[in-house]
């Protein structure tokens, strides 16, 4: 089974996590599971977002490998090596739940040379991979554990932006580093969040245009996204008639077909 990987991207603040949780649950609502949610962004929220509990990331276990041999104690037992300690501990850092798995990357790199850890922490996430039909990851803005190549190239890229011009330049700026980093991305689009009525303004469509970008789709303003998080509730299970929710699984209907 080959797997589909894609991948969200977008400056804080623009409901990018909100709308990955969205699609994660439209493919499992929709039965195209098996599906792999990665939280790759460094403000870790995405299993807030989908309502599952954390208890070890693949950050802490980076730290605890790149640092073990000048820790006070090395954690990794003589009879076995960095390798084997690695497959072990990454099973402890999946998350399964009973419509997809997830993986947390957590922290960013510390001080050190984290080259070997990242090349056994890359073929982890290879080795599963493939067990998967989707793989949906949520990235910061510049999208570093894509771009250091410790996740696998992706097929698509949705960014996600607010309905401002400032917010439309900052999305645009990520496509350039799309570009830049030649991702080898077959497809990339915008999804423009919380929209007035799910409206765009000329200027902002006059904005989009300039800057070549696709536009995937646009996600209206909705008091229940505001609702849901003020009660703590998982904001990718919004009831169907959410205008957010319609607009999002419209989109996925796009995405996916």
């Amino acid at each position: 089974m080959s797997v589909y990987i894609l991948a969200v991207a977008g400056k804080g603040g623009t409901g990018k996590t909100t709308i990955c949780g969205m699609l994660i649950d439209w493919l499992c609502s929709h039965g195209r599971g098996p599906v792999l949610a990665v939280d790759a962004d460094a403000n870790s929220n995405l299993n807030e977002v989908l309502g599952v509990e954390v208890e070890h990331t693949l950050g802490e276990i980076r730290e605890l490998i790149a640092g073990a041999e000048n820790a006070e104690v090395n954690p990794i037992p003589a009879s076995i090596s960095k390798k084997e300690f690695m497959d072990a501990k990454f099973q402890t850092a999946l998350i399964e739940e009973d419509d997809f798995d997830m993986l947390v990357m957590g922290r960013t790199q510390g001080k050190g040379c984290y080259c070997f850890v990242n090349d056994l922490l890359s073929a982890e996430i290879r080795r599963i991979k493939d067990a998967y039909k989707y793989m949906v990851v949520d990235n910061e803005a510049g999208m570093e554990h894509i771009s250091r190549g410790v996740l696998p190239s992706v097929n698509c890229i949705v960014l996600v932006s607010d309905c401002s011009r400032r917010g439309i330049q900052a999305a645009a700026r990520i496509a350039e580093l799309v570009k830049e980093n030649d991702l080898g991305v077959d497809k990339a689009g915008l999804i423009v969040n919380r929209a007035p009525e799910g409206k765009l303004d000329p200027g902002v469509v006059e904005e989009i245009e300039k800057h070549g970008l696709e536009l995937l789709g646009v996600v209206p303003q909705d008091q229940t996204v505001y609702e849901y998080d003020c009660a703590g509730k998982p904001t990718a299970y919004l009831p169907d008639d959410s205008p957010a929710r319609a607009a999002v699984n419209k989109i996925a209907e796009s995405i996916f077909k």
